[in-house]
């Protein structure tokens, strides 16, 4: 666990991955799911470091993680989503960017909410990935976005339908957003390992998972390096 400075002078602590190649390495911030900094969320983070980056995940909970779906819908119910981006991921990008030149987000369900509105208003971030998480559109100013953005939507998601999504990419597309979407035959939190239990309205499928890792990895280093 490290510590870092928010743009408003405050204090944040997150969870902090560094490859091989150290800390000039390019860099992504990685958005915990509704649970907090979980092991399954760290394990995230050291993913990316095996494959070159930096890897630094917010904090968002202070602490707190959910062991169960009720505690975890209690804490992201009580969570300042603008001040989540504007703030806790923000201080993170520029922290990263302290000793290496570019840096992205991405974040999970309730992280992938947050990676679209960091993609709003973090424009430090040099390009932002989206797993299975969109905020209300009616904060979703896609005139902002400037860095270019990747989705990763699930068709059978009982959490974020088709037709937000559909409304997502049309904002997108107005805004002339550099843009690349993709949509898996499979349910919410596809790429959560933990997930075992097939009849859940959550599941792991591991087929959709690779593919959008294959993807998202091709994605940052066509962008970060």
């Amino acid at each position: 666990m490290i510590t870092f400075k928010r743009p408003d002078g405050k204090d944040c602590s997150g969870f902090y991955a560094e490859p091989k190649a150290g800390n000039r390495a390019p860099a992504v911030v990685v958005i915990q799911e509704w649970w907090g900094v979980n092991d399954q969320i760290k394990g995230v983070a050291q993913k990316f470091a095996s494959e070159g980056y930096r890897a630094l995940v917010p904090d968002l909970y202070r602490g707190k993680v959910g062991l169960d779906a009720k505690e975890a819908e209690h804490l992201m119910t009580n969570l300042n989503f603008a001040d989540a981006a504007s703030q806790d991921v923000a201080g993170a990008v520029r922290y990263l960017k302290q000793t290496g030149s570019k840096a992205g987000v991405t974040g999970f369900c309730m992280g992938g909410a947050l990676t679209i509105l960091s993609a709003v208003f973090v424009p430090d971030s040099d390009a932002n990935v989206s797993w299975y998480g969109c905020p209300p559109l009616e904060y979703v100013d896609a005139t902002k976005i400037k860095a270019p953005l990747m989705g990763h939507w699930a068709l059978d998601d009982a959490y974020f339908p088709v037709q937000q999504i559909d409304g997502l990419e049309k904002k997108l597309q107005d805004a002339k957003v550099k843009y690349e979407g993709h949509r898996y035959n499979a349910k919410h939190a596809f790429a959560n390992e933990t997930n075992k239990d097939q009849s859940a309205p959550i599941a792991y499928n591991a087929s959709a998972a690779q593919t959008a890792w294959t993807r998202t990895l091709a994605f940052f280093k066509q962008h970060l390096g």
